[in-house]
């Protein structure tokens, strides 16, 4: 009882903090209500046994993700409110992409089997501990691989914004 109570709070959390980081003109508010959605998202990972990706979720995005828009937006002083001028091709846009996510979205529902038993999944799937092993014991090489790519990607950018001094 006490799941289902938190489980439907921390979603209705994320649900209506989205809309008011949508629907908000401030942009330091906007940015404080997606800050409330990804806390409640990641109380969410928690909730279904995937405490890593719930720490990860707020480690990457509640952290590094939020002090990079903060930073652009007291660069920039967005701290006043956005007008936008909608014409009437935007407007036409939003309505068709707005109107084919519905479509999916009932899609989707649509060819969902509802009162079936749900499936027994393995309880130790999120948590960090499982997460290693299968990283380190099947995917070696393609994390390996990964890690110089990012190196590599890393020594190339630190290569082109190098400056040239005036000895060379």
């Amino acid at each position: 009882m006490i799941t289902e109570i938190s489980f439907y709070s921390l979603s209705f959390l994320a649900i209506v903090s989205s809309i008011l980081m949508i629907f908000h003109k401030n942009a330091m508010y906007s940015v404080l209500f997606l800050l409330i959605c990804f806390f409640s998202v990641a109380g969410l990972y928690v909730m279904l046994n995937a405490q890593f990706l719930g720490i990860v979720h707020i480690i990457v995005y509640a952290g590094a993700i939020m002090v990079l828009f903060l930073y652009v937006i007291m660069f920039l002083n967005m701290s006043s409110p956005i007008t936008i001028r909608k014409s009437k091709l935007i407007m036409l846009a939003a309505i068709c992409t707005g109107l084919m996510f519905l479509f999916v979205l009932f899609a989707a529902l649509w060819s969902v089997p509802f009162g079936h038993a749900p499936q027994q999944v393995d309880q130790n799937i999120g948590l960090a501990k499982t997460l290693g092993k299968v990283l380190f014991n099947e995917y070696l090489i393609p994390f390996e691989v990964t890690s110089v790519l990012f190196l590599s990607g890393m020594i190339g950018v630190v290569i082109f914004n190098k400056k040239e001094t005036e000895n060379e």
